[in-house]
């Protein structure tokens, strides 16, 4: 009987959704309505190895040398119904003994082929997972509005596909299959585990289970080394591998991205003490390696500081671009895969954590950053990065804020294997934040699929150190003064000043962008407007972008410099409205295109307007970006 319902799912994939299964739920009913407590109640007795993984092929095919299918196995039985994770497998044609690599995607994203296609070039195995039920592949396509169709049984739909099927439950995400599903939720519902408040009801537990699930699959692929098993994703996928990996003694290393630090709430309670990131921070053993870029919104760098804390095990590192926000360039993101290749594979060494120290009482009364790299391997810089912006320890930092903050990039001194840097400071009732990156040559380019599976080709790779905080009464305590002032000179353009602007673009392009505007050394004053001084060889147009407004400004060429000023109202949004002042500006962009995204008043949809074209001949020459009290001239 078992095996003719397998049969019958098989050829027909809404049966498992609708029908009920024969073997016994994964998880058993609670005992007099009492749900777990804890995180041993909640996973004791779970083995996953257990039962079958009944993997169903969807699509195979080779590239490159890689070995891909596209296929569904066995997540689990809940209330009588089975549960099936899609995802993408792929692995060196020929390969043995391979270390194996377990993908997360993130809220929106989808399983993609690319992320097994570029390990396996380096020598893995990995299972991409489809937990919400989105695959990118050549040949099998599955978007959210494909996942609907699948939900609703629809075959004769010629867009139709197989995809991850939660059966009786929801674990779906962006859409949920169930409008009211909430992921940090362990309340009742017709769609969840259990009739009373419980951690089983939580998504996040199912795809923790459907994770743990993907290792037993790995580990018994017969080109697969079961004992060098990793895990790694990016935002909410960052959240499923500490879980995973906080879980399960299989997984030797991982590598979260932008996610699973943050998620610590008080409520509900059960959450916290089930759910929540620390639980499982504390429990893992294996070597970790967090990506967690300055300015992310969901995997926050302070909330990281707490997770180094909490981490059971002593081999950790972390990579935290400044300025970046839940996007990362080659340097940065490289940083996982090599973590992979130094406790997977023995191929790669990487040097130790930097030393910081934060030195307050001085005689210049100027904070002083001392850093110490490990010089075992090629330095080739050490930047020192610090912030004002952010609120008092203990308070959890808005989302505003967290994403525009701004970090000074002060020039540090290098001497008998030590870098040094004064932090002079705005105002000392506020706090100090500082941290330290140190660039590493790589002995060959590495290339990868990035966090939204772009490819990139590393040839270098950032350490971070601690971030250190310093809270205004140690400041004042120690002395310290507001030796800094607030300026009109927004950029010099000297020599280094790309360490405070930023891009996500890999391709060497010289647009950029920085949220100097939005600290208040370089707040703009009233009535003021915005100059700069502009060199190129042929006629173009330059672009301003100022949040969601952006300003045109037409270059002549010819190798002469060229002064710009703009007020408030050259700059418009995608509606075509002037922007009325310079309050609460937070990212200023100079490029040569923008698109510009708004609300259509009237509708609801959304106003979009491009501006600008790319750019000809040589790239610009900047100079004394300020701004300018009234009555200094002409603005566009």
């Amino acid at each position: 009987m078992k095996r003719i319902l397998w049969v019958l799912g098989a050829f027909c994939c809404w049966v498992p959704a609708c029908a009920l299964y024969a073997e016994p739920d994964t998880f058993p009913l609670l005992k007099d309505g009492q749900a777990p407590q804890t995180f041993e109640e909640l996973w004791a007795g779970y083995d996953p190895r257990q039962e079958p993984l009944e993997v169903d092929v969807l699509k195979e095919w080779e590239a490159d040398g890689v070995l891909l299918k596209v296929l569904r196995y066995r997540i689990g039985v809940f209330k009588g119904r089975k549960a099936m994770m899609a995802a993408v497998y792929g692995f060196p044609k020929g390969g043995t003994r391979l270390p194996a690599l377990v993908q997360v995607h993130g809220g929106g994203q989808f399983a993609d082929w690319q992320a097994p296609l570029a390990n396996a070039k380096r020598g893995y195995a990995t299972l991409s997972l489809a937990w919400a039920g989105r695959i990118s592949a050549p040949g099998y396509s599955v978007n959210s509005d494909i996942v609907k169709l699948y939900w609703e049984g629809k075959t004769n739909d010629p867009a139709y596909r197989v995809t991850t099927d939660w059966g009786a439950l929801d674990a779906y995400h962006a859409p949920c299959r169930n409008e009211k599903n909430a992921f940090a939720s362990v309340s009742p519902a017709a769609w969840t585990l259990d009739a009373v408040e419980s951690p089983r009801n939580c998504p996040w537990f199912l795809c923790a289970v459907g994770a743990r699930r993907a290792l037993t699959f790995l580990e018994r692929q017969p080109e697969v080394d079961p004992a060098k098993l990793g895990v790694y994703g990016h935002s909410m996928g960052g959240k499923i591998t500490v879980l995973t990996a906080g879980s399960d003694p299989r997984v030797k290393a991982a590598a979260p991205s932008c996610g699973g630090v943050s998620d610590r709430p008080a409520e509900p309670a059960l959450y916290a003490a089930t759910i929540a990131d620390d639980v499982y921070l504390k429990r893992i053993a294996c070597p970790i390696l967090f990506l967690s870029p300055a300015n992310d919104f969901h995997g926050r760098v302070d909330d990281l500081q707490k997770a180094l804390g909490e981490v059971a095990c002593q081999a950790w590192r972390v990579t935290c671009s400044p300025h970046h926000n839940h996007q990362d360039t080659a340097e940065y993101q490289v940083a996982g895969p090599l973590w992979f290749d130094q406790h997977l594979k023995g191929a790669f060494r990487y040097p130790a954590t930097p030393e910081i120290e934060l030195a307050l009482a001085q005689a210049s009364h100027v904070p002083r950053v001392k850093v110490r790299p490990d010089a075992s391997q090629p330095v080739l810089g050490v930047e020192i990065y610090a912030t004002q912006q952010g609120l008092m320890d203990g308070q959890k930092s808005d989302r505003e804020n967290t994403v525009n903050r701004f970090w000074h990039a002060p020039r540090p001194a290098a001497g008998d294997g030590f870098w040094t840097a004064e932090v002079p400071l705005l105002d000392t009732g506020r706090p100090l934040w500082v941290y330290a990156n140190v660039r590493y040559a790589l002995k060959e380019p590495v290339s990868g699929a990035g966090y939204y599976y772009g490819p990139y080709t590393a040839t270098q790779v950032v350490l971070s150190s601690r971030m250190l905080t310093a809270l205004p009464g140690q400041l004042q305590e120690a002395g310290v003064v507001a030796a800094d002032q607030a300026s009109l000179i927004i950029e010099s353009f000297h020599e280094g000043w790309q360490r405070e602007w930023f891009t996500y673009d890999t391709s060497g392009k010289w647009p950029r962008r920085t949220h100097k505007v939005y600290d208040p050394k370089w707040r703009a004053p009233p009535g003021a407007s915005l100059s700069l001084e502009v060199l190129c060889d042929q006629p173009n147009r330059l672009i301003l972008g100022l949040d969601a407004y952006a300003a045109v400004a037409e270059l002549k060429g010819g190798g002469a410099w060229q002064t710009l000023r703009f007020s408030s109202r050259s700059f418009t949004n995608a509606e075509g409205e002037p922007l009325s002042g310079w309050a609460g500006a937070k990212e200023l962009r100079l490029t040569d295109t923008e698109h510009l995204q708004g609300k259509a008043k009237g509708t609801e949809g959304p106003a979009r307007r491009l501006i600008g074209a790319p750019w000809k001949g040589a790239d610009p020459v900047f100079r004394n970006l300020r701004w300018e009290l009234a009555g200094a001239g002409s603005t566009h």
